[in-house]
């Protein structure tokens, strides 16, 4: 009986791995060839320097408001999650953004809310961007293939612009808030359609709808992620180091199967952790929490909670700041000023005179970011580490690691110049760095700090993946065509002559 129940579990992983590893081969292939463009190019986003580079200098005698002021007009009642100030075109304007991820735009001339733009102001706004040099209006889009996902929901429709510089860049402007939203270049549009887009099964027509593309995604993955699980274990079946083949050889097959299962042996675990933290990637069941800065650390860093910020400016800052943004940090109100090479400093939002937080101040500050929590500890990075990194994201150093005894065993990165929360860690997200960031795109500290060996290693694993693909496509497309081939006899023998 026990022998009758494995002959039959044999027979299914083999039925399993060939059929369902006929239909998902192809996806393989996709998944390591497009993996590799990704490491170079990118999909289209907005950087923070980028953005600011494409804004002109605050003239803040023109600023007539202030951010008490605009908070009220907005209706804000609590703290924002942001208030910033900068110019549209020629127009100074408040934008506050909810928790919920809301933007207000208000005039800091007379105090209107800026609901819509027209075409001409949105190429007014596309002038001052340092690519700009001939701003067309190419169309108006309510999504398409490079604003498609939920974050540019609050900013649509938005106007896109080609800049007629030599890189093709084009511009995204929401015809909401008049805020450059995006920017493409041509090198970008066309390599992503290689890498990315297809990487992530990222058409519009499935990413526009969120939770749907998810699902999808997952199942496709899980799927191939049992094929590969069949495949390993067929192959280590299959293998014979003792008691050889004919020809002394470890394994059956000849060509193609050979070059299958042989490929398959070598890379096996790494196409296996590869399609399972890409699975992961997607938060199946919500088993990682989620990113960013959360409304209880904001207010408690901040030391408090009513919106008011400043009710009058007495003098402007001295920076040529092209950027404001109204902060409090441990009970201290501030104004964050970033210049457009993306220089920032601190300055009092009364006086406009400079300001500095010492450590001691940022680190009393955090010590209520956490209600219910203590600090651990306090320390300062200055090189890069396991968990705070540049490969993927510009990080700021030096930098302050704070952590905290709250059952999530939470750290905060913060800027020991602004004072600013940068990240925010817990065990679910360093468990997810781990299980994605290392066996996705292996960002091993050694490989970290030997770049070119983490691209040859990362080279040559896809090329391992590749033939393993391919030769699954050749053997698939053959076991095809034969049993085309033997059916045509019977088929014949069915059809019937007319009388």
């Amino acid at each position: 009986m026990r022998n009758a129940l494995i002959r039959r579990g044999r027979r299914w992983l083999y039925i399993v791995h060939r059929w369902i590893g006929i239909a998902t081969c192809l996806l393989f292939a996709m998944w390591f060839i497009s993996g590799l463009v990704m490491m170079y190019v990118a999909f289209p986003r907005l950087t923070d320097s980028e953005r600011l580079a494409a804004l002109p200098v605050m003239p803040w005698n023109k600023v007539q408001l202030a951010p008490d002021r605009a908070m009220a007009i907005a209706g804000v009642e609590r703290y924002p999650r942001d208030l910033r100030l900068a110019m549209m075109d020629d127009t100074p304007v408040y934008r506050v953004t909810g928790w919920q991820g809301e933007v207000i735009t208000i005039s800091a001339i007379n105090g209107s809310v800026i609901d819509r733009i027209t075409p001409d102001q949105a190429l007014a706004i596309a002038r001052h961007h340092p690519h700009a040099v001939r701003p067309r209006l190419i169309e108006t889009v309510t999504r398409d293939q490079w604003s498609v996902t939920a974050r540019f929901d609050p900013l649509r429709p938005l106007y896109l612009i080609g800049l007629g510089d030599p890189d093709g860049t084009e511009l995204y402007v929401s015809a909401r808030t008049g805020e450059i939203a995006l920017d493409t270049t041509r090198r970008e549009r066309i390599w992503n359609w290689l890498g990315a887009i297809p990487h992530w099964i990222y058409p519009t027509v499935l990413r526009k709808d969120g939770p749907l593309w998810r699902d999808v995604v997952l199942w496709i993955s899980g799927v191939c992620l049992v094929v590969a699980v069949a495949g390993f274990w067929i192959g280590i079946l299959r293998l014979r180091l003792t008691r050889r083949y004919a020809r002394d050889a470890v394994s059956p097959y000849r060509g193609w199967m050979a070059w299958h299962h042989i490929a398959g042996l070598i890379g096996g675990i790494c196409v296996l952790t590869w399609m399972f933290s890409g699975w992961l990637s997607l938060n199946p069941g919500g088993a990682f929490s989620a990113r960013g800065i959360t409304r209880e650390i904001a207010i408690g860093y901040s030391g408090h909670d009513t919106p008011d910020i400043v009710a009058k400016f007495q003098s402007s800052p001295s920076m040529p700041a092209v950027e404001a943004r109204f902060v409090w940090i441990g009970g201290h109100r501030l104004m964050l000023l970033d210049d457009g090479n993306g220089r920032r400093s601190l300055a009092d939002p009364v006086t406009g005179a400079q300001m500095t937080l010492s450590r001691d101040e940022i680190i009393a500050a955090a010590r209520h970011a956490m209600p219910g929590a203590a600090m651990t500890s306090a320390r300062q990075l200055d090189q890069p580490d396991a968990y705070w990194y540049t490969l993927h994201h510009t990080r700021e150093l030096p930098v302050l690691r704070i952590g905290f005894d709250d059952p999530a065993h939470t750290w905060l990165h913060v800027s020991p110049v602004t004072g600013e929360i940068l990240d925010r860690s817990d065990d679910s997200r360093r468990s997810y760095r781990w299980l994605f960031n290392a066996l996705h795109s292996l960002d091993f500290p050694l490989l970290l700090r030997i770049s070119p060996a983490r691209d040859a290693v990362v080279w040559l694993l896809s090329a391992v993946g590749t033939i393993i693909s391919i030769s699954g496509i050749v053997i698939g497309w053959r076991r095809l065509r034969r049993r085309k081939v033997r059916a045509r006899p019977v088929s014949a023998g069915l059809v019937r002559t007319p009388s």
